[in-house]
């Protein structure tokens, strides 16, 4: 197996896990009206999480199977997995 392979993999292992992970959060949430208005103002900022980390993992899939099917479309969808993480690092890099 090659080194991008492997290095798409993790990626997408990871972003998965995220968005997975946010989903939960979000269920908790529903599940939690008692505290309805102390996470008000969490909603959004979740949902925010979840759109970025589930484009992470969508994309991250493209160019994984890609990569392992050997098909042309794979270096446009790794370049944009590329943008994609690099908007990510700018958005939630700390200041």
């Amino acid at each position: 197996m090659k080194p991008l392979t492997v290095l798409l993999g993790i990626v997408l292992g990871s972003a998965v896990a995220m968005a997975v992970s946010l989903g939960m959060t979000g269920i908790v949430f529903m599940l939690l009206p008692e505290y309805s208005a102390r996470l008000a103002g969490e909603h959004l900022p979740l949902l925010k999480a979840l759109a970025w980390s589930w484009s992470l993992a969508l994309v991250a899939a493209a160019g994984f199977i890609g990569e392992l099917q050997g098909r042309a479309w794979r270096r446009p969808a790794q370049a944009l997995l590329l943008a994609l993480l690099l908007a990510l690092a700018w958005r939630y890099w700390p200041a």
